[in-house]
């Protein structure tokens, strides 16, 4: 069985508290953008010690998107949470050989690079699982590392494209729309986190460690979920229904006085409910609207009924009646007002913590929760190199006079603070 190593301590760690089911696990971070960084934060938000090696100068790219709080990017902010920063330029050998020190002792390492970039710099999985056979290496990248368009480059709107979730996505009739939320990058990241926890497990069993093999393109598809199959069944591509659902009806955004509410009758038993709340009892006994397979063939003449009545009451107005008849339902509302709803407090999903920069800032709070135990808060995201000097001083032992002089030459830096 896996021992676990002794943790070193992160900003953040010394707060008290259970570190986490990850807690004596270390992530070697070598990503960058979304999916990766993502990934690695997972790791992090349950326990493990997660290192960010990024290059010197301007680090994650993303650390140069605006819009800044006093210089920090939203963007690096949101996907670096309880992570430590070390600058190493990699193409440097004495910079290689602080990775290859750091990989002996690591159990994770994750990068974003395109397939074969580390094999040239010499770092690839082979020759790092060469110094640590125990070595959980995950590659995730656009298109995986296999197939006729493994070496190609890819973003977002790239695999949101290439796996048919734009041509379902928009208003009915209307043009292919990317999704608002970055779901293409965003799978990469889940299912490479998903990849590493799993690798982790068979470890456990075997004391080996493996390759994870992660892309936005595989993860992105397999969230097609029941538009797969209904592509498969009826063969014809599903088209975009704005926020409607192919199968069920009702199931979408209705208009109010003040703004747009979802109305979603998932099973029949819901229809006569949502007809007696909107005060149309007749819609609710005609029998030829009974069971959903009927309702989808009269939609056209159900939907707007609804909205017409929708659009005479308020959002809060709306969302007391049908609170009170048991239907599913909920308010549209807008990442600040989603942000701010007391169920998102009482989840703890926005919470406070200390930048080094920036003093207390909010940030997103850990998906993924374990009662009974009271987790270690979070650890802000970090500056740029903030650790690099501690990094090396104590899990390499180099000297302040070697790390001086690393530092002098370009092959580190140790950051900022103000």
């Amino acid at each position: 069985m896996d021992q676990p190593m002794q943790q070193n301590s992160a900003a953040g760690d010394d707060a008290g508290g259970w570190g986490g089911p990850l807690a004596g696990l270390r992530v070697l971070d070598l990503t960058r953008v979304l999916a990766g960084p993502l990934a690695a934060q997972f790791l992090a938000d349950l326990g493990a010690e997660v290192l960010k090696l990024e290059a010197p100068e301007r680090g994650d790219e993303t650390r140069g998107f605006a819009p800044f709080l006093e210089g920090e990017s939203h963007y690096f902010l949101a996907l670096n949470r309880g992570k430590r920063s070390m600058v190493v330029d990699l193409r440097q050998p004495e910079g290689a050989d602080i990775l290859r020190g750091l990989v002996a002792s690591a159990d994770v390492l994750i990068e974003n690079f395109r397939p074969g970039v580390m094999e040239r710099l010499g770092l690839g999985a082979d020759a790092l699982m060469a110094i640590n056979p125990r070595l959980i290496y995950c590659a995730i990248s656009g298109f995986g590392l296999t197939g006729p368009l493994a070496g190609a480059p890819s973003f977002d709107i790239v695999t949101q494209a290439m796996t048919g979730v734009m041509s379902v996505n928009g208003a009915m009739g209307g043009s292919p729309v990317k999704l608002g939320l970055p779901i293409g990058d965003m799978s990469g990241g889940i299912f490479g986190a998903l990849g590493v926890l799993s690798a982790l497990h068979e470890r456990a069993a075997t004391g080996h460690g493996r390759v994870v093999d992660a892309s936005l393109y595989d993860g992105t598809m397999s969230l097609l979920g029941y538009l797969s199959q209904l592509a498969f069944i009826t063969g014809q591509d599903p088209r975009p229904m704005g926020s409607a659902h192919p199968s069920v009806v009702p199931y979408d955004s209705f208009p109010a006085v003040d703004g747009a509410i979802v109305i979603a009758c998932l099973a029949d038993h819901f229809w006569p409910r949502l007809c007696a709340a909107l005060g149309c009892p007749d819609l609710g006994a005609d029998p030829g609207l009974a069971t959903m397979a009927q309702r989808r063939e009269r939609r056209s003449e159900i939907e707007p009924r609804i909205a017409a009545i929708t659009r005479t009451r308020s959002v809060a107005e709306w969302q007391s009646i049908l609170e009170a008849h048991d239907i599913p339902h909920a308010p549209v509302l807008g990442i600040r007002e989603a942000l701010a709803h007391p169920h998102a407090q009482a989840r703890e999903m926005v919470v406070e913590v200390q930048h080094d920069r920036l003093g207390p800032i909010q940030v997103l709070g850990r998906p993924i929760k374990f009662p009974g135990s009271h987790q270690t808060p979070l650890a802000a995201p970090p500056v740029l190199g903030q650790h690099t000097a501690d990094i090396l001083r104590r899990e390499l032992n180099y000297s302040e006079e070697r790390i001086r002089d690393l530092c002098e030459r370009g092959v580190i830096d140790r950051g900022t603070r103000k």
